[in-house]
């Protein structure tokens, strides 16, 4: 059985057709692939974001994500993995992320790409700074986030869970 785990950080962005596809290349095996994408929304807590802005640190970011990846390997039974995330200035509507998990059945890929966002917007090493008419804001990590990262046993970076 080929497994696939793989992440890119970039600037430009992604075709989840594509994506998808090169997932399941060569593996008759994967019965599933389940996707999420995440977008730039136009407003935060009734603010209007204009563009987001996107920081990390090289191969820091890259190797947290690996490992969150193998986190996921180890809790279910996945046969590929890929995580895209972009960084940059990206404006509203503009696409963020991508997670995609394949497996044999489609629950155990469900449960994985559920993980593996949870643990993303709580443990992955990103700065986020939103810009909006009223100015530029850093982003805090939401209560929310980390609660949802707790039902999985982890605890959030941020101190909750």
């Amino acid at each position: 059985m080929k497994t696939c785990r793989s992440v890119s950080i970039q600037t430009e962005d992604f075709d989840l057709t594509a994506e998808a596809a090169a997932l399941r290349e060569g593996d008759g095996g994967i019965g599933a692939v389940v996707a999420f994408v995440g977008t730039v929304r136009d407003a935060a807590d009734a603010r209007p974001v204009q563009l987001m802005e996107l920081e990390h640190y090289p191969g820091m970011t890259e190797s947290a994500i690996a490992g969150m990846i193998d986190q996921a390997f180890e809790r279910f039974e996945i046969r590929a993995a890929r995580v895209i995330h972009r960084v940059g200035a990206l404006a509203a509507r503009d696409q963020i992320v991508l997670v995609l998990v394949a497996s044999r059945h489609r629950g155990q890929a469900f449960e994985a790409c559920e993980f593996l966002m949870d643990y993303l917007k709580t443990q992955a090493p990103f700065w986020k700074k939103e810009h909006g008419p009223e100015g530029a804001q850093w982003v805090d990590a939401r209560e929310a986030d980390d609660a949802a990262l707790a039902r999985w046993g982890v605890n959030s970076r941020n101190g909750a869970g």
